[in-house]
């Protein structure tokens, strides 16, 4: 049985250590990969625990853009065969592709390749993904993140000609994650969930889900907490702490590092490559923004003095909105839907995710407040002081809206999100429904906890323990993060039958 393993930046590590546990403790030999970014590329060949039969470099496949001709009936066939209908959604999931964005920081949005240039990205990465799955002809393909086109050539590929497909899917349930053989839902949970219930309900899982439950009751937090207010520079004081002496010499002292790194690498024109003046004008303007801050625009947080709807703003960019939401990744035109869709009387309340707060221009909040019955609330107010007094909260694809089910809070989303599976929950597919969707639920509210217990008790039986936030980006231990995601194999092991 062999593997093929997406690799995608820093998730190159985790992906690589669960490789090398299903070769050491499950008897699986045989590998093969992509690459991303050239330190994890440079990684993954000087390693030897695991054998890749084959090694694709994103970056290598990109360059040949350049040299490459525009074939439009190759074009054409690929789009006939692999089309969403169209082959737009393979470049609109790539941030870099689309918006220059990961290589610059948000609100940034400027695209770096023309319309025939993308389409030569699209050539080049179809053909060589079409070799490679010919040449290595893997038995499955474990995904990460699906956030660049080739990831998402990929899993279409790979789909089609009936490879099995593993996607490292976030339950938004503390440190529990899920392998699912779609992006957009948990294939796995879902069947537990329907089918035998009263089997189900009767597994050891039920009681980690009840206690689960309660204690998240009792005490509401987020499944990552750095992302909280109390984590992340919310206000403007807290923006400002680089005016510190000390803080402002560490920040020259790691631009200086970051421009000496830049000049001596062998990928300093690698298109994924932060180049460290644009990085230098990207902080300068973040900067002289917060110097501004928000405080003039945050509206009086009043919850018991009116009925109003909760929608969280979404981190972005992020591929929870580019691949499962990708008709709502313009999240004001949405809000202003909504906000038109209430009952007149209520109220829109509109808060900032806690990690966005010091990127979003001033300007995309006074946008936002010219819809008149919308509040933007500070963000350093907490989500669960909004969401237990909500008639309704919607969102997109948003953790938000799972946390809203289990405080017992009607949710519309708008997005593909494994949520949806269940009877709390309505999805808009057609905006002229929302008005008529929110009045519905508004009316009559439905929560089933048996349904939720059950639903938490195939979440428990199915996910797999895992850190990884912290592994993937604090872990500086190479040896704990292959520990760490060890509970991810033996779940890969278990879907593949080898268990």
């Amino acid at each position: 049985m062999k593997g093929c393993f997406v690799l995608q930046r820093r998730f190159a590590y985790i992906g690589h250590y669960v490789a090398q546990l299903l070769k050491e403790e499950h008897g699986l030999s045989e590998f093969c990969g992509i690459a991303y970014t050239r330190p994890s590329f440079d990684f993954l060949r000087s390693q030897t625990d695991v054998p890749y039969s084959s090694l694709l470099f994103d970056e290598e496949i990109h360059a040949r853009y350049k040299q490459e001709t525009l074939d439009p009936a190759y074009i054409d066939s690929l789009e006939r065969e692999y089309g969403l209908p169209s082959l737009w959604p393979y470049l609109a999931v790539d941030r870099v592709v689309m918006s220059n964005q990961l290589v610059r920081e948000y609100p940034y949005d400027r695209p770096r390749y023309t319309h025939e240039e993308m389409l030569r990205l699209l050539q080049v990465y179809a053909k060589a993904l079409t070799k490679f799955l010919d040449e290595e002809r893997p038995d499955y393909v474990f995904f990460g993140p699906i956030g660049s086109v080739s990831a998402y050539l990929l899993y279409r590929m790979a789909k089609k000609r009936g490879i099995k497909t593993f996607a490292l899917l976030m339950s938004s349930t503390r440190n529990r994650y899920v392998l699912s053989e779609t992006y957009d839902t948990f294939t796995g949970v879902n069947e537990l969930f329907h089918g035998d219930r009263s089997a189900l309900m009767r597994l050891p899982a039920r009681v980690a889900a009840e206690a689960f439950l309660k204690e998240f009751r009792e005490r509401p937090l987020p499944y990552f907490e750095k992302s909280t207010p109390a984590h992340q520079p919310v206000t403007r004081r807290s923006q400002l702490k680089f005016l510190h002496p000390t803080r402002a010499a560490k920040s020259f002292s790691v631009i200086a590092r970051n421009i000496r790194d830049y000049l001596a690498s062998e990928g300093r024109d690698d298109y994924s490559t932060i180049k460290p003046w644009d990085a230098i004008k990207d902080l300068v303007r973040r900067k002289a923004r917060n110097l501004i801050g928000l405080r003039d625009l945050y509206d009086p947080f009043t919850p018991d003095d009116e009925d109003f709807v909760f929608f969280p703003l979404h981190y972005e960019p992020e591929i929870s909105l580019l691949l499962q939401a990708p008709t709502h990744t313009d999240q004001l035109a949405l809000i202003r839907h909504i906000a038109r869709s209430l009952p007149v009387r209520y109220k829109l309340y509109v808060k900032d995710h806690p990690e966005m707060a010091q990127y979003r221009p001033r300007s995309y909040y006074r946008a936002l407040k010219k819809n008149p019955n919308v509040k933007l609330i500070d963000a350093s107010v907490s989500s669960f002081a909004i969401t237990p007094k909500a008639k309704l909260v919607a969102t997109i694809t948003g953790s938000t809206g799972w946390e809203a089910i289990m405080l017992k809070k009607p949710v519309i989303s708008f997005g593909h999100q494994f949520y949806n599976e269940l009877s709390a929950v309505s999805y808009c597919g057609c905006m002229e429904d929302l008005p008529a969707l929110i009045k519905e639920r508004l009316a009559a509210p439905r929560h089933d906890e048996e349904e939720l217990l059950a639903f938490l008790t195939a979440l428990f039986e199915d996910g797999a323990e895992l850190n990884l936030h912290h592994l993937w980006m604090d872990e500086p231990d190479f040896e704990k993060k292959r520990e760490g995601v060890r509970p991810v194999a033996r779940a890969m092991a278990k879907k593949l039958g080898i268990v």
